[in-house]
């Protein structure tokens, strides 16, 4: 007997996967400056696809679990989106930091430097936080090299630290992404409650 392959349900769930993540990904340089315009055709074959799944009759739990996952992160991302394009036309910097028009770094200024700093209580409740904080650290991986990490990883590490850190008496968590010596580095530290 030999094993079985990816049923249908299953491979359009794979590719659902890939493209919600690239247009995440596309997303992200647009709002970054490094696309020109929305990526609309990626979101509409996503939005195709999950039509179509969601529509399909899915027998196997699993399937269907994994199809409400990603069709309510779908509709997060495209909430946060939304609001991002709302911010642009209106001329304010909205959910996502607006790209300096600074000259692209050379090698030889890879001075230390803070890039970013956010503090939490509950990142699940601090999504908008959540997706600058991870912004700034792709595009601090990227300006050195170094390759990005998935959204979903990053949300994961961040909700554990602050499990962690809050844990042992900290209020908030505090995270800072910096440059030093050409490598990023990504920390946390407990807040300890205002000291009146």
């Amino acid at each position: 007997m030999h094993p079985r392959g990816p049923t249908d349900t299953e491979r359009d769930l794979m590719r659902l996967e890939s493209e919600l993540k690239r247009l995440e990904a596309e997303y992200n340089m647009f709002f970054s400056g490094r696309l020109p315009k929305p990526p609309w055709e990626t979101r509409a074959r996503v939005a195709a696809l999950i039509k179509r799944l969601d529509q399909a009759y899915i027998q196997n739990y699993g399937d269907r679990f994994r199809l409400t996952t990603l069709q309510s992160r779908y509709a997060a991302f495209i909430n946060l989106w939304d609001r991002g394009m709302r911010a642009r036309e209106e001329g304010r910097s909205g959910p996502f930091p607006q790209k300096k028009s600074d000259p692209a770094p050379t090698s030889t200024t890879a001075e230390d430097r803070i890039v970013h700093v956010a503090a939490f209580r509950d990142p699940l409740q601090e999504v908008d936080k959540l997706q600058n904080l991870y912004d700034s650290l792709v595009e601090a991986r990227r300006d050195v090299g170094e390759e990005a990490v998935s959204f979903d990883r990053f949300a994961e590490l961040v909700r554990e630290q602050v499990q962690k850190l809050k844990a042992k008496g900290g209020v908030e968590v505090a995270f800072r992404i910096a440059v030093k010596d050409g490598k990023v580095n990504f920390t946390a530290r407990a807040l300890k409650g205002v000291a009146e």
